[in-house]
Formats: structure tokens, sequence, C-alpha cells
């Protein structure tokens, strides 16, 4: 008894680390399968689906509260959509050793295995007058996630990766908020911004923490 007493503890301290390692495996896999499904692409693919990403874009910049009133624009789930893979790109977060699948939608299903896109943001394409929002999980036992996005200071980059464009995006804003706050991820006229979000203080979550980059 003492023999399996002894296991069973070093099981469970061992789960943590077990299933961070594993999440980060399943990660990297699905990051892995978007950039072979790409290899498959043409450029005259690129273009038509970054065309009809923009195309989305420009008609979410004509609602008057997209985070709110988003389903005004219809084909949210088929804009940056490929067959053979369920992401839309990833973040990479250098400074915390964080490479991230990007889903559409924050359900709890897609915040339990990456980043999700915020709907009624912009998609992560770039260009003026957009503003791309992605969230997810901090201080789940399974999974490192945005654990660490706290770290980050003005000046860090980050890198959003969508076909065959990367972004990067140097951090301008780093604030806390609380959930019903939402001004600071509205789009703004002229500017090029991407919101990293999750929850904050680590393991309270009465607050959001937004690290914004330019």
């Amino acid at each position: 008894f003492l023999t399996l007493g002894f296991l069973v503890g070093v099981c469970i301290l061992l789960y943590p680390a077990f299933s961070n390692y594993w999440n980060s495996k399943t990660q990297s896999r699905a990051i892995v399968d978007y950039e072979s499904v790409l290899e498959h692409l043409e450029p005259e693919d690129y273009s038509a689906i970054f065309q009809a990403a923009y195309d989305y874009n420009d008609a979410l910049r004509e609602v008057d509260f997209p985070l709110r009133d988003f389903e005004q624009v219809p084909g949210y789930y088929d804009a940056l959509k490929l067959e053979g893979t369920t992401i839309i790109g990833y973040v990479k977060i250098d400074k915390i050793g964080v490479e991230l699948p990007i889903y559409h939608g924050t359900s709890d299903d897609v915040l339990n295995r990456g980043a999700g896109h915020v709907k009624g943001s912009s998609l992560p394409v770039g260009g003026e007058s957009t503003h791309s929002v992605m969230s997810a999980h901090r201080g789940l036992p399974s999974a490192k996630l945005f654990t660490d996005l706290d770290r980050l200071e003005l000046g860090d980059t980050f890198q959003i990766t969508v076909l065959d464009q990367v972004l990067t995006y140097q951090v301008d804003q780093v604030k806390v908020i609380t959930p019903r706050e939402i001004d600071d991820l509205q789009i703004v006229e002229g500017k090029d911004y991407c919101t990293l979000f999750t929850c904050t203080p680590y393991g309270v979550n009465t607050h959001r923490l937004l690290v914004r980059g330019i």
C-alpha cells in the first residue's frame, strides 16, 4: 500500500508536466499539418483566400459595433478555412517560448487546444484599419498557452502567420481591464493592431490582460 501510494503521488506530481508536454506536441502537430496543407496550394489560391479575408474585414468595419453585431457580416467560419486543417494560422511569441494554433471563435473546446480568434475582431491578415484579437487560457495545469503573457513588455514582438504571410507586431500597450470594457479592442482608423487577450490575475481571473501590438 505504501508503494502504491507513493506511485500515485508521483503520478499526480508529474501529471501537469506530462500534460503540458503532450498538449505542446498536439499544438505543434496542428501547425505542422497546417504547413503541409499549404504545400499543396498554388499562388492563385493564396490570392483568393486573402482577398476573401480582406473583403470580410472591409465589411466588418462598416458595422457600428462589430464586437457585438458581427453576425451582420456573413461568412466568418468560411474565411481562411482550408480543407485538411481546422486552424487559420498560428501565433508565435519568442520571448515566452509559445507557438499556438489559431482557431475560429473562442469556445471552450478551442481555448483548451490553442488560441481563439475573437469573433467581431478583424481576421488576422493585417492592413490599415484592422484590429484582430486572439484569446487563450492562462494557468491551465494541462497546457502553458498564455500563462506567461504578463512577461511581455513595451517593445517586445510577436508574430502571426496566416498562409504564407508572417506579420510581426511590436507591443505598444499592456493594459488590464474589466471583462465589460471593450474600448481597447475596437478598430482604430488607419492602424493595424493585434491584441493578445487572457484572464488576470493568475488564478483569480477577475480581469483581462491585453497585450496590444502594432
